[in-house]
């Protein structure tokens, strides 16, 4: 079979397309037919920083169930399914143990013609949605439902800040709108705020021509300040999240697109009492509970790129020129 393989080499030159075994489901083991791929940063990280590991990339995935293992009981061959980003969390809070299981980092990934993975590593995937939709619901979409409703337990009429126009912030948007949210969107893209807008977004921000984009949002807020925000840009946009959060807000650390370190005013901290936590993705109880309310919904993840596989490179050259609106994804396709 065919898979993806990060491999000698430097960026994304190290990417390529090579020959390996086909797997067999083992006991409580399904074998899915991969359909399509979602590209989310992590995953560019990975190609960037594993060149020479031989590592197969990709945690986000839709496939077909073409055989199952002895003791499976939750699938059938034919069913179409998601893979999940951390394969052994199944409810609760997170720990060493199941993060470590993660999908696509170092160990098995999901970017291959055919993977084997445990019953408990897959899920069902919506009817409503099409394989390329599918694949974007892992980690992108696992992520905002996460910060949005476990972990900012917000409610309707609440304001939330969403970064950028990517993957997260877009199906934080459709998230937000459906939960009656106002939303508040930031982009250096008139023209992705345009289609920001259009979606349904209630206020728009440049941060290039409106770099301290904290104001708007307490313009936005009658000055109260936003309830959440979903903080990707990591250090270079931390310090307006801090000064646009409301007193005892909370703010998803969810992305590093700016940079890793940032010196914080405590000073701020304290005065706003604000609640930062670091998210990364979530539990399959979590993903249940969000396919539920995509149905209920009829929420369709938006697909704005779309690659066969065997161009990978030039979908993350796409992703690291910023030129997507959510999600990009890459078809099996022969």
């Amino acid at each position: 079979m065919k898979a993806l393989d990060i491999g000698d080499g430097v960026g994304l030159e190290a990417l390529q397309l090579i020959d390996k075994p086909e797997p067999a489901a083992g006991p409580g083991e399904v074998l899915v037919r991969m359909k399509a791929f979602s590209l989310n940063y992590r995953d560019l990280l990975t190609v960037l920083m594993g060149a020479g590991r031989h590592i197969t990339p990709f945690s986000d995935g839709c496939g077909m169930i073409e055989a199952v293992g002895e003791g499976v009981t939750k699938f059938a061959v034919g069913d179409r399914v998601s893979t999940l980003f951390f394969q052994n969390w199944i409810g609760g809070p997170p720990t060493i143990e199941k993060l470590v299981t993660a999908l696509g980092g170092g160990g098995r990934g999901a970017g291959a013609e055919l993977v084997a993975l445990s019953q408990d590593g897959v899920i069902k995937a919506p009817a409503h949605l099409t394989d390329n939709q599918v694949a974007t619901l892992a980690c992108a979409g696992l992520t905002a439902w996460r910060g949005l409703f476990v972990d900012g337990s917000l409610e309707p009429g609440d304001t939330v800040v969403l970064q950028g126009t990517g993957g997260v912030s877009i199906f934080g948007l459709q998230f937000a709108k459906a939960a009656g949210l106002r939303t508040v969107i930031t982009s250096s893209s008139d023209e992705k705020l345009e289609r920001a807008r259009a979606m349904g977004a209630d206020h728009t921000v440049n941060y290039r021509t409106t770099p301290e984009w904290s104001k708007a949002v307490r313009e936005a807020t009658g000055g109260r300040g936003a309830d959440f925000v979903m903080e990707v840009g990591g250090a270079a946009t931390v310090a307006e999240s801090l000064k646009a959060i409301r007193i005892g807000g909370h703010i998803a650390i969810i992305g590093v697109l700016g940079g890793f370190e940032q010196a914080i005013n405590f000073g701020t901290m304290l005065s706003t009492a604000a609640r930062l936590q670091g998210l990364s993705v979530g539990s399959r109880d979590m993903f249940e509970a969000m396919n539920r309310a995509l149905v209920l919904h009829q929420i369709g993840p938006v697909v704005d790129k779309v690659y066969p596989w065997t161009e990978a490179r030039a979908a993350f050259a796409a992703m690291q020129a910023g030129e997507h609106f959510g999600k990009i994804v890459l078809e099996v396709r022969g």
